[in-house]
């Protein structure tokens, strides 16, 4: 008999219907499921609550899933699941800009959709079990704490997103070493490189920009090019 705890997943979707079959879907699947229909009111479960998920849709009514998305990274740092539709590109890479961990297309593929769940699940698991004692870098002026998800310069907190921190986290953890976006992308969001997605790309722009000049970063953290992302080991001043 399997005693394992049962994963709980909040879904945040103002379709009934859809949120309906969704939820039928992932309880037959031994997931302890709950639904939000509103924005704020989805707010308040995930601060009360903690799911192990949220599966957010972006139109909601109140509050939207990218403001939702946003607040929550405050207090919740456990997978979100975006749910935006089939051609709107834009809506996937500002998602992961603010925090999200992958997104799935409308309209959802049961299987697609079981798939994406269970790898962020897995890697969420993984991440909590490992050796708090490995989870800090440092790198002269520069440190990087991972079980805090805190990045600081000379002591100072540099405000970056959940995302922001995964890739930086990524990077810095085989400095020296060049990082295919493939791998990056797969280990981020547990699928494969498409060849077209650019969402790391935008990532990294956006690090060296917030951990100083961008010219600077650039000798920080190196694009080479047809290969993909090479942080370099050493000190940061």
């Amino acid at each position: 008999m399997n005693s394992e705890k049962q994963k709980s997943i909040l879904i945040v979707e103002d379709d009934e219907s859809l949120a309906n079959w969704i939820a039928d879907y992932l309880s037959g699947q031994n997931f302890e499921v709950c639904v939000a229909n509103r924005g704020d009111y989805a707010l308040e479960l995930i601060q009360e609550e903690n799911p192990d998920l949220v599966l957010l849709d972006i139109n909601l009514p109140v509050k939207d899933g990218f403001d939702i998305c946003r607040e929550a990274r405050v207090f919740y740092d456990r997978p979100i699941l975006m749910m935006t539709a089939r051609d709107e590109e834009l809506d996937e890479v500002l998602g992961l800009e603010l925090g999200a961990n992958d997104y799935v297309t409308k309209p959802i593929r049961a299987r697609a959709l079981l798939a994406r769940i269970k790898g962020l699940l897995r890697r969420d698991t993984s991440s909590n079990d490992a050796d708090k004692n490995n989870d800090c870098l440092n790198f002269g002026a520069l440190s990087i704490d991972k079980f805090s998800r805190t990045t600081k310069i000379n002591d100072a907190p540099i405000n970056i997103s959940s995302n922001e921190f995964n890739v930086l986290w990524i990077l810095a953890s085989q400095a020296g070493t060049i990082v295919s976006r493939e791998s990056l992308i797969k280990e981020l969001r547990g699928i494969e490189y498409d060849g077209f997605d650019r969402s790391t790309d935008i990532l990294v722009s956006r690090l060296r920009k917030k951990l100083g000049t961008e010219t600077c970063l650039e000798q920080r953290i190196k694009t080479i090019w047809g290969k993909g992302y090479l942080f370099s080991p050493e000190p940061w001043s």
